[in-house]
């Protein structure tokens, strides 16, 4: 094939990925379609207290990595590139992660890098593999994240700006901490603290009974780690299969009791925000006729995604700003969505864009979000795929978003099908 037919090859790729044709043309099946042939995630748990509070992240991710290639029965040596998104990492993480697909078991022609684009960052590596397969570069690869958020998180984690970005008043914004951002957008767009904590009693009770009725046992992949009791100091191995951030008898009244963490009058305290939290995910893609050929099994496809920046002092509304940019490069309206997993950084901000968008309560995380089960920064992006794409299928249903917020003032999407 020459140049041009190559490059006529990619154009009807591209063409037929961020096409006007709705969501028909999205459920269309061909040849090029970047797919998911396996997705999972360990089990979310408590920064700082939870069973993987002594587990380093590189572990984690090996532990995923791993499961990936059993669960999906890929020769490994098949797998070009592994994208890991990763947010606290020192030093990025570069080590560490080319090493834990090492121990996981791919081989070394198989390439490693992390990403950082801080709460985006695990959608980002699903999202630049599923480009470089669809570009050619590589015809397999993984997008994974993970976040030790127990090891990692702390004052060794706030950055030092210069005299030049300290002295302009937009870039100087961008190193206000989180809560505080999210106190300013709640007040800033009239989110009020009875929704905010109503909006995140629903999170804590979806999740509640989604564990409760084994909805999480397909994406979650048991791990064996070394965990030291608290109590006793006496160090000994578990097995970790299941989210210990998750609440019962949460509610919007027992949540309104608890004091305001970042203004005297403020709204957003640790009931209604985002749990810190540890956790990898990871996603295998390829091409449905790479996919075929090695009669791996298709779970889902990728379709576009976006990304949109916004004031960094109203960081949380990105998904708002992003959600419709994918739209349009999709065709399909928000009607035409079956599931919204949007990152539930704040109630604030997750609360303040469904109801912009118009987008119905029911379709947002119905299993619950990461103010029940928790955030690790560069894992989210990646785990809601999974989450994602085996609720849309156990409901027989097919079109879905992942979103979320990102810090700085960004915002990103994108759009799956399941099959």
């Amino acid at each position: 094939m020459g140049a041009l037919d190559r490059l006529q090859s990619l154009g009807n790729q591209l063409s037929s990925a961020v096409g006007t044709g709705g969501k028909a043309k999205i459920l269309e099946k061909n040849p090029d379609d970047i797919v998911v042939t396996a997705c999972l995630r360990t089990a979310i748990t408590k920064g700082g207290k939870g069973q993987f509070k002594d587990t380093p992240a590189a572990d984690l991710m090996a532990g995923a990595l791993t499961a990936i290639i059993q669960r999906s029965g890929i020769n490994p040596s098949l797998v070009e590139d592994i994208a890991v998104g990763t947010v606290l990492a020192p030093g990025g993480g570069a080590t560490e992660m080319r090493a834990a697909a090492l121990v996981a078991g791919f081989p070394e022609t198989t390439a490693v890098r992390t990403l950082n684009r801080q709460c985006s960052s695990g959608l980002q590596a699903c999202v630049d593999v599923a480009n470089q397969i669809r570009t050619g570069m590589i015809e397999v690869g993984i997008g994974a994240g993970v976040e030790s958020m127990s090891t990692q998180y702390g004052p060794g984690a706030v950055t030092e700006f210069s005299d030049l970005l300290e002295n302009h008043s937009e870039a100087a914004n961008c190193k206000v901490p989180m809560g505080v951002l999210s106190e300013a957008m709640a007040k800033d767009r009239g989110v009020s603290r009875a929704s905010q904590d109503a909006f995140a009693a629903a999170s804590f009770q979806k999740a509640v009974k989604a564990q409760a009725d084994g909805l999480f046992k397909e994406e979650i992949v048991p791990l064996k780690v070394k965990f030291e009791d608290p109590k006793s100091g006496e160090t000994k191995e578990i097995v970790v299969d299941r989210d210990d951030g998750i609440r019962d008898g949460v509610t919007a009244e027992s949540l309104g009791k608890i004091r305001a963490a970042f203004a005297k009058d403020g709204s957003i305290h640790a009931g209604n925000a985002s749990q810190v939290s540890d956790g990898a995910a990871a996603v295998l893609l390829m091409k449905r006729s790479t996919a075929e050929k090695l009669g791996q099994t298709i779970i889902g496809k990728f379709v576009a995604a976006s990304i949109v920046g916004v004031k960094p002092l109203l960081m949380g509304i990105g998904p708002w700003k992003a959600i419709p940019k994918v739209f349009e490069l999709t065709g399909i309206t928000k009607d035409d969505v079956d599931i919204y997993e949007i990152n539930e950084a704040f109630a604030s901000q997750c609360l303040w864009c469904a109801n912009e968008l118009g987008i119905p309560q029911e379709k947002i995380n119905p299993k619950g979000g990461a103010i029940a089960f928790g955030h690790p920064l560069g894992c989210t992006g990646a785990r809601q795929v999974s989450t994602l794409l085996y609720e849309l299928k156990r409901r027989g249903q097919q079109v879905g978003v992942t979103s979320m917020c990102v810090g700085t003032g960004m915002g990103m999407a994108a759009v799956w099908v399941a099959e």
